[in-house]
């Protein structure tokens, strides 16, 4: 079958990072375009590649079939809007929007235009959190007690990123590092029935928050969602507690460091925790109690756009819904709310 053909809306770390690498390996894909308004950086690596001075300019261009709109987070819903407007497959890099009314008009319209909306939630492609899934997948724990999903870092100065800074909608921490926390907590345990929040601005001359506190309740368990920049120490990233034992994680998923080494995706070793970053399961087990390492699952992003091949290609399902990134601009909605008011807020 003919490549499809994808153009990304920027060459910044989201551009040559997250998503050219895997577009670029994979021969069902062709790098077509990138919007460089002044630059021409991706020709430098990829050479064959159309650079566009402006979004008019993908949009007009009947050879574009998939957008990628890798743009910073306040300008998600409108580029995404246009390029559905104009008959192009989408991919929105998280945070979908900043407001649940812009993905609901979102989805809808790809549905009216009959194109293909997804988002780039690839923190589910993680090997940390593929092996956590499987973990409770295969209820070793036994009945979910109480959990906790942390994405911190030590950043205590201000981003060179202007955007990053600013307050506009969709920007700070709970948008950036907690899209995926909440994705992921959705992904394993769904809709939670209510919730609560804390949210604080904490370094000197910031505007935007960066950190949170967030607890999801389910009927029978609780789940903490948190984010600080002043973590130096690092904390495991997951940890969760059943009927059965414990299983804690820290979050150690290698691909991003060695994307930003320029090692090309693939090959056997791509996507490989070290054997010292291995989860401790702790658990009773036919009355026996067990206390041994789990091999970590090998990540790979470049599974998210093999799942969007076949649903381009081959009318597949979608590796990532627009309507289930949705409901994580729920949660941050309401988080907002519950941070603001200072109350549980009920779902």
């Amino acid at each position: 079958m003919q490549p499809v053909n994808v153009t990304l809306c920027s060459f910044g770390m989201s551009g040559w990072v997250f998503h050219a690498p895997f577009i670029s390996a994979n021969s069902n894909f062709k790098l077509y375009g990138v919007w460089e308004r002044t630059k021409n950086l991706a020709q430098e690596k990829y050479p064959w590649i159309k650079t566009f001075r402006s979004l008019e300019e993908i949009l007009t261009d009947t050879n574009v079939e998939l957008v990628v709109v890798n743009t910073p987070s306040i300008t998600h819903y409108e580029y995404a809007k246009k390029a559905i407007q104009a008959g192009k497959h989408v991919i929105v890099e998280k945070p979908f929007t900043a407001t649940v009314a812009q993905a609901v008009e979102l989805i809808a319209l790809a549905t009216k235009k009959g194109v293909l909306l997804s988002v780039y939630q690839n923190r589910r492609y993680d090997s940390d959190y593929k092996t956590v899934k499987k973990v409770l997948d295969a209820n070793l724990l036994g009945e979910i007690v109480d959990a906790e999903i942390r994405y911190d870092r030590y950043v205590p100065e201000l981003s060179y990123k202007a955007h990053k800074e600013t307050p506009t909608p969709a920007v700070g921490s709970l948008y950036d590092l907690g899209s995926h926390l909440i994705d992921q907590a959705l992904q394993l345990f769904g809709m939670p029935v209510a919730l609560f929040a804390d949210m604080a601005i904490n370094r000197p001359g910031s505007k935007v928050d960066d950190y949170f506190d967030i607890k999801l309740f389910y009927p029978s368990h609780r789940v903490s969602l948190k984010s600080s920049y002043y973590v130096r120490e690092a904390l495991p990233g997951y940890q969760f507690h059943g009927k059965l034992g414990s299983f804690i994680k820290h979050k150690t998923d290698v691909q991003e460091i060695d994307l930003q080494l320029h090692k090309v995706p693939g090959g056997n070793d791509w996507g490989l925790e070290p054997e010292q970053q291995q989860g401790l399961l702790h658990i009773v087990r036919n009355e026996e109690v067990i206390k041994e390492y789990i091999t970590s699952e090998r990540g790979n992003y470049g599974d998210y756009y093999d799942g969007i091949y076949k649903a381009i290609r081959l009318k597949g399902k979608l590796p990532v819904t627009a309507e289930e990134v949705r409901d994580v601009i729920v949660i941050i909605e309401t988080a907002i709310k519950s941070n603001k008011e200072k109350k549980v807020i009920e779902l």
